[in-house]
């Protein structure tokens, strides 16, 4: 509470209500002085910012370690001790998509020489004195050209371990071209096949199969939280549909899934987190063998995690919830992972 001493004036300033002590009746709003030193502007502040690291901290805690229980103690009535679920979401939402987007990849890629400005000098008659361009314009040149045959290089041996993988028949682009140009009636493909073939060959020479593993898992993580957010009032209808109209409202509904959606985007984070921390570390048995442990945990946490949660809030039996756990996690799985791949074509279609 605030030790701001209170307004003579006892009309409310936010919403003119008469307020008869501290707070207004009406709306809330403390009815003290609104000019404020520096002191009480720091003090404020300050007790603002440790209300809400022990709120969200609570938050985090019973959110991540208790299934459920978050959303009974908000629906029950206990608000003030936990950040509402709509801003919980919003915030590990937010730092989630922030995180995720400028937290710079490791990328693999060929070292580059670093370029020198060398200023000419020359001598009375405008010649150069030396050569020092031109041997820097030549060492470029040459590097340039082992790049560009390790490329080649590289495409050639992709080409060849990716062989079995899509293959519609088509050898190389070239190929696919010259059939689509020269070949029958019957041999040509309609647009959309040949732009989708064309594409497929185009990726399988550039990347190799473990390339496409990489990236496929990271634009994995970036896409869940998008497919999180685009999903949740259908997981919400799902639940709505499994339980009885009488007792259960859609609003009860949708808070179970903003605390279990929270807990989802909760563990994105701590997996995407935990990635790049081990990317940093030397690539030896033990780190792989951590890395396994850490991604197996934080995975097993996250598939087992509703089974109880749908148990200790809705309170049915254990036979009961475990048999509607078992079709609301299919069917949402199911539905969830279509439009993963749907968010993965989008992603093979825009490879570079």
């Amino acid at each position: 509470m605030s030790k701001s001493p209170l307004r003579e004036d006892k009309t409310c300033l936010n919403c003119r209500h008469v307020v008869q002590e501290r707070f207004c009746p009406h709306c809330g709003q403390e009815n003290t002085d609104t000019r404020k030193t520096f002191h009480h502007l720091f003090i404020h502040f300050f007790e603002d910012l440790t209300h809400y690291e022990n709120a969200f901290w609570k938050t985090i805690k019973n959110l991540y370690l208790k299934p459920a229980s978050l959303t009974k103690e908000y629906l029950s009535g206990k608000r003030l001790s936990y950040l509402a679920p709509v801003r919980l979401y919003i915030f590990i939402s937010f730092v989630t998509f922030f995180l995720i987007t400028t937290v710079p990849n490791k990328e693999e890629g060929f070292i580059n020489e670093k370029e020198t400005v060398v200023m000419p000098v020359k001598d009375k008659n405008g010649i150069l004195k030396d050569s020092l361009i031109a041997n820097k314009k030549r060492r470029l040149d040459d590097l340039m050209k082992v790049q560009e045959q390790q490329q080649k290089q590289k495409h050639l041996t992709n080409a060849e371990t990716n062989e079995g993988l899509l293959n519609f028949g088509y050898k190389n682009v070239r190929a696919l071209d010259s059939i689509q140009k020269y070949g029958s009636a019957n041999e040509k493909l309609d647009d959309w096949e040949y732009r989708l073939i064309k594409k497929t060959l185009i990726v399988k020479a550039k990347y190799s199969r473990r390339e496409l593993m990489e990236k496929f898992v990271e634009q994995l993580l970036h896409d869940f939280p998008k497919a999180l957010f685009i999903y949740m009032p259908l997981f919400a209808f799902m639940l709505w549909l499994f339980h009885g109209k009488k007792r259960w409202y859609y609003f009860d509904h949708g808070i179970f899934t903003l605390h279990y959606f929270s807990f989802l985007l909760l563990s994105s984070l701590l997996l995407f987190f935990f990635t790049k921390l081990m990317n940093c570390l030397p690539d030896n048995s033990l780190t792989t063998a951590i890395s396994y442990i850490g991604n197996g945990a934080v995975w097993g946490w996250m598939l087992y995690y509703f089974f109880p949660a749908h148990h200790r809030f809705y309170g049915e039996t254990r036979f009961i919830s475990f048999l509607k756990s078992i079709a609301l996690f299919t069917i949402n799985s199911v539905l969830m992972l279509v439009l993963l791949l749907v968010f993965m074509f989008y992603t093979f279609i825009n490879l570079h």
